[in-house]
């Protein structure tokens, strides 16, 4: 069982070694370790602070999107109401203009049918006149072939100038 049981001068020199590459451990080692563990933590808390800003540059460009979308879409109603309202003037002025054309149009018409009218009277005039004319001629010819009916004649016209004055 020697072999499982440590002698005293064995225990004492693996505690020598142990403590010897312990010095050295700690002397060049866990320095070397303990910078390269810090430098890590640095590079990740310099990873994690990168992320963050890179989130918030995301988010500040996301809020400025939206931004943007929303003056557009304001833009855009702006646009589509100036549109409309276009469209509405230009119709209004297209009914105006028809609505002046048909009074333009009514008017020479009535011009016209006034004009037809009168010049409808004046021929109706000249005609009834002219029938008139006839008429009367014929029948002054026969009231007047006697001596008798003129002289009667033109005492009734004497009378009547007499009762005008």
């Amino acid at each position: 069982m020697e072999l499982f049981t440590p002698e005293v001068g064995l225990i004492f020199w693996m505690f020598v070694a142990f403590a010897i590459v312990f010095l050295i451990l700690y002397k060049w080692g866990w320095p070397l370790i303990i910078k390269g563990v810090e430098g890590r933590a640095d590079l990740i808390d310099k990873g994690v602070e990168y992320a963050q800003n890179a989130k918030e540059q995301l988010e500040h460009a996301r809020e400025q999107s939206e931004q943007y979308m929303a003056e557009a879409r304001k833009q855009q109603a702006e646009m589509l109401r100036e549109a409309d309202r276009m469209k509405s003037q230009i119709i209004e002025e297209a009914r105006l203009e028809a609505q002046q054309e048909a009074r333009k149009v009514m008017d020479q018409a009535r011009l016209s049918i006034e004009q037809e009218r009168k010049e409808a009277q004046q021929q109706f005039r000249n005609e009834v006149s002219s029938f008139a004319l006839d008429i009367a001629q014929k029948v002054v010819r026969e009231q007047l072939s006697d001596q008798k009916a003129q002289a009667r004649l033109v005492d009734s016209l004497l009378d009547e100038m007499e009762k005008q004055n």
